[in-house]
């Protein structure tokens, strides 16, 4: 284990160990990670990945060229485009990341992370080098950064083939009503629900729970803390075993962040906190009993200055990375209904308080140990290393910076009413289309912890999704205006 990552079990060290390990296998998966958090791979022989194990291999370029539907992008980007010929990228294997595919044969399994072939610097749109590079800064200044996921997910009785034969719309889900933790609906279906965890378990993917959502068929799994790079790679690798679990059952899993109009949305909960070499929580104040004297609000008290500096910055620094948090058109439907709705539309912040932006999780409801932040804007469509990276490196700016937090904690505005109308509280943005333009525009907070190369990339991507958008009519559209207008 290093100070940026979490080895899986057995991970070989050297290409020695990797050859013992493979000596009777035929063939690999690989696999990478587009923007959209899509894995991109392919089966390798043995022997072709055992010559690539140490200098990398030819990956085509197209992958950051284009959409999740293989759409080329709208604005040609610099990565991959036609003056360029779609060249190949560098594609280096993890050898960290060794996995066995437990419902495919066993098959072995490691994720690569995307160089530029002529410079061999990470490429600046390869979201696992972005995550890296985020969390080695970080250990440069001896901090470690910790995270853990919670999906929630609407499971339907449908497969690729039946959705689009229903055109998308009549889909029948896994249960009825609205059943938050419920032991019974979990029966109805109790292969699939138990084999989502055990097979994760063997796919070294932990889970610390699993349960029913509110909402029909809605799941949600909170995957257990780690390294944040190992947690990311848990995360993309989760929606990849859940839907390959769900074609054995005939089941479609989906971490769209708003399938309904009338419920409430999907949730990528992302929880995050830094410790020191050894292995203490930096956001945790443990001086007192009382808690800190010069915190900010009482709902800080029990927070470390570095922890306050840091909440200050990822709320400072928040709604100008949101097409990182909340990367759909659909997303910031999800936010509409704001807290009635568990979702919240706001820069706000605090203590235990899920109807925030950003939860305060501190003594006296967990141990000091436990001291974490609790993101609660990203919707489970996010990409879990974009998410990661914004958190962290936005709160590294508050410590580096000493931001001080500049607006109370939400329950200031709860407890009274009149606060409500308040100029500062800040409103996130309602679309990706404002979003992007917040987060593009020049001098942005995004700009200033990403830099312009990813930013411009990341940005001509949401700029091509909007863009597909607005171009499109759709069935409320025609419902509407079709007769009457």
């Amino acid at each position: 284990m290093d100070e940026v990552n979490a080895a899986t079990e057995n991970a070989p060290e050297s290409v020695e160990e990797l050859r013992q390990i493979l000596q009777n296998d035929t063939k690999v998966k690989i696999a990478g990670v587009d923007v959209d958090g899509v894995l991109r791979g392919k089966y390798m022989s043995v022997d072709k990945f055992l010559s690539a194990a140490s200098a990398g291999f030819g990956f085509c370029s197209v992958i950051f060229g284009w959409d999740m539907h293989d759409t080329v992008y709208s604005q040609e980007l610099a990565i991959s485009n036609r003056k360029n010929g779609y060249r190949d990228v560098l594609a280096k294997i993890d050898l960290s990341t060794y996995r066995r595919i437990p419902w495919d044969s066993n098959t072995p399994f490691f994720l690569v992370s995307f160089f530029d072939p002529v410079t061999l610097k990470p490429l600046h749109a390869d979201p696992r080098s972005l995550l890296r590079t985020t969390c080695e800064l970080a250990a440069v200044h001896g901090f470690s950064c910790m995270a853990g996921v919670e999906y929630e997910y609407f499971n339907f009785k449908e497969t690729p083939e039946s959705v689009a034969e229903k055109r998308f719309t009549h889909l029948s889900p896994l249960t009825p009503g609205m059943h938050g933790y419920s032991l019974l609906r979990t029966q109805l279906n109790q292969d699939y629900f138990n084999e989502l965890f055990d097979e994760s378990l063997k796919f070294q993917i932990d889970v610390e729970g699993h349960h029913t959502e509110t909402g029909p068929g809605v799941l949600e799994t909170a995957l257990a803390y780690t390294y944040a790079l190992r947690m990311a790679d848990n995360a993309v690798l989760y929606k990849f075993l859940a839907k390959s679990i769900g074609m054995k059952h005939q089941v479609l899993p989906s971490f769209m962040a708003k399938p309904w109009g009338n419920l409430p949305g999907c949730s990528g909960h992302t929880h995050v906190s830094l410790r020191d070499p050894s292995g203490q929580n930096l956001f945790a104040y443990t001086e007192s009993s009382g808690g800190r004297d010069d915190a900010a609000f009482e709902d800080t008290k029990f927070l470390s200055s570095i922890g306050e500096q840091f909440l200050a910055g990822v709320l400072d620094g928040l709604p100008e990375v949101m097409p990182m948090f909340v990367p759909t058109i659909n997303g910031y439907k999800r936010l509409v209904g704001g807290e009635s709705f568990w979702a919240p539309n706001a820069v706000t912040y605090g203590y235990d308080s899920r109807a925030a932006s950003v939860r305060i999780i501190s003594p006296p409801a967990v141990p000091p140990s436990a001291t974490r932040f609790e993101v609660r804007v990203p919707g489970a469509d996010m990409n879990p290393y974009l998410v990661l990276s914004a958190i962290f490196r936005l709160g590294m700016r508050g410590i580096t910076q000493g931001l001080k937090l500049t607006t109370p904690p939400i329950s200031t505005y709860l407890n009274d009413p009149s606060r409500q109308g308040e100029a500062c509280v800040v409103m996130l943005p309602t679309s990706l289309e404002d979003a992007t333009t917040k987060m593009m525009r020049s001098g942005s907070v995004a700009r200033e912890v990403f830099g312009d190369e990813f930013i411009d990339h990341f940005g001509g991507t949401r700029v091509h999704e909007v863009r597909l958008w607005n171009a499109a009519v759709t069935n409320w559209e025609v419902e509407r205006y079709l007769e009457l207008a």
